[in-house]
């Protein structure tokens, strides 16, 4: 009976791994402009991570195809041997890169994949390090998986990447991975070879360390930059190399569900075990329609890329525009990361103080009705972030409200 009291008495207990992670700060921003929409403001919502195309007809109809012949039914716990071929060809005639089939792993999109692969290596206590600005949920999954996020700030002076020394003082004896992401979300930032070199040079020296690499923006790049990912540039850490991607960016399949990683088969094998107890297998449709947008056309990749560039240009030059902006070019993705440390210290028109990039946002929400995300959320202030997959305009239309927005300030 005492026990069942205290039970009682306490209420919920979430488990002590979650404890100190929230929903992501994306997903909130996004929920209250969403709210401030219904109430009839014309909000400009600039902050998710999604392009605004369509999925392309062939990628619906392979879709369609497939559930007219019954493809319905469960299927290979880590993707359909006709998807994994498919991977294999892509990875070999983009990236240079030979994988057996049971060397390929999809989940239910790439964010499944780093799950997977954080919770089948990382032991409590163990440490990732994680350049910054970082995707959110890098740090909030190892973390889960009981590891230790080691961020490494990389700010606009070194072009958002990781540097050489950087990474050798960062590395321990319990460095068990390092996380790199380019083109990146949420900089834009991208390495060349020539970047990635020296840091692929430390690595070599420390064979207890694993390299993850995020290429899902890898056909999002501008001005001719050539894309390259580590395993194809050092073969001598393929076999401690996991790179990951997916169909969501490249091919306007956000909510189709698919990511998939090459990389060592015991490491594969392991993340299976994970995906066998969380998921199973991934939506066998999604599945039919990814193998189509691998080997069906590619050409509209550079239309749209194209697209995205003007985008880019275009909101480039109208936040370096507004005294107290400064916005680096990025390489590729869709956003932007503007430095925004000339506006701290001012006030609004209600005689609020500016303190922080999260108070400077949520003025351009209240003020401008234009949803940005604050650097914060991503690991470096004073920053913040702009999706521009959206309509030039409703580009124009957000400038025009950010520069009278900051303008209104003293």
């Amino acid at each position: 009976m005492a026990i069942n009291a205290t039970v009682k008495e306490a209420g919920f207990l979430p488990a002590s791994r979650i404890a100190s992670i929230g929903v992501s700060e994306i997903l909130k921003i996004g929920a209250r402009a969403n709210a401030m929409k219904r109430e009839g403001k014309p909000v400009i919502i600039l902050g998710a991570g999604e392009p605004d195309f369509d999925t392309p007809d062939h990628v619906k109809q392979a879709a369609w195809d497939a559930i007219q012949r019954g493809e319905t039914k469960y299927t290979a716990l880590d993707g359909t041997p006709e998807l994994k071929k498919a991977i294999r060809e892509k990875f070999q005639r983009e990236n240079g890169l030979a994988y057996e089939l049971d060397e390929i792993t999809v989940a239910a999109g790439a964010k499944q994949i780093l799950f997977n692969a954080m919770m089948a290596t990382i032991n409590s206590g163990d440490e990732v390090i994680i350049p910054t600005p970082y995707w959110t949920s890098y740090s909030d999954i190892v973390q889960i998986c009981e590891g230790k996020p080691v961020l490494i700030a990389c700010d606009a002076s070194s072009g958002f990447r990781l540097t050489a020394e950087k990474l050798e003082a960062a590395i321990t004896p319990k460095t068990r991975w390092v996380l790199l992401n380019s083109p990146s979300n949420p900089s834009g930032a991208a390495y060349s070879a020539a970047d990635y070199r020296p840091l692929l040079e430390v690595l070599l020296k420390y064979p207890h360390v694993w390299l993850l690499v995020d290429d899902m923006y890898e056909h999002i790049v501008y001005d001719g930059f050539r894309f390259v990912t580590p395993a194809q540039l050092e073969p001598r850490l393929k076999e401690r190399t996991l790179t990951v991607n997916g169909v969501s960016k490249a091919y306007a399949m956000t909510g189709w569900r698919i990511g998939y990683a090459g990389g060592p088969r015991e490491l594969i094998k392991a993340m299976a075990v994970v995906q066998s107890q969380a998921t199973s297998c991934p939506s066998s449709v999604s599945q039919a329609a990814s193998v189509a947008a691998l080997t069906g056309p590619q050409d509209f990749l550079k239309e749209r890329t194209t697209s995205f560039q003007r985008r880019r240009d275009l909101v480039v030059s109208g936040l370096n525009a507004i005294d107290g902006l400064d916005c680096r070019v990025p390489e590729g993705a869709f956003y932007t990361f503007s430095g925004c440390a000339g506006m701290l210290g001012k006030a609004t028109p209600s005689g609020k103080t500016i303190e922080t990039d999260t108070d400077f946002c949520a003025y351009l929400l209240d003020d401008a009705h234009v949803a940005v995300v604050p650097g914060s959320a991503f690991g470096l202030s004073p920053f913040f972030r702009i999706s521009y997959a959206t309509s030039e305009a409703e580009l124009k239309e957000a400038l025009e409200r950010i520069a009278a927005a900051c303008a209104r300030l003293s």
